[in-house]
């Protein structure tokens, strides 16, 4: 009985990885071998920084957030434990939003939670 090879699911999932490997340098690009471990290196970094993007944006927030409580008489620290105490309910994000668009509502927001 002669071989059976599929050979058009096999060229289907090779040119998947090939258009995947589309912009990569030199043989990366449209040698099948090393457009693979090319390609699957970058899902592994692209899985990883999804993850990195969120703490670096927290960072980010909580830096601005520290700089605003500052100019308003505080710290980063004592302004989250004023809030928590408060209850005042409002996350990192639109804090820092609030401490780079609207300064006055910034400062009327550490007034509440550190008075």
């Amino acid at each position: 009985m002669p071989r059976s090879r599929n050979l058009v699911a096999s060229r289907r999932r090779r040119r998947k990885i090939l258009n995947q490997a589309k912009g990569y340098w030199g043989k990366r690009k449209n040698v099948y071998t090393i457009a693979k471990n090319a390609v699957e290196k970058g899902l592994q970094y692209q899985y990883r920084d999804r993850k990195v993007r969120k703490r670096l944006f927290r960072r980010l927030w909580i830096t601005r957030i520290n700089a605003a409580a500052r100019l308003n008489g505080t710290t980063y620290a004592k302004l989250i434990h004023g809030l928590k105490e408060k209850n005042i309910e409002i996350n990192r994000k639109m804090l820092a939003d609030l401490a780079v668009r609207d300064s006055e509502t910034f400062a009327a927001i550490v007034k509440e939670a550190v008075n």
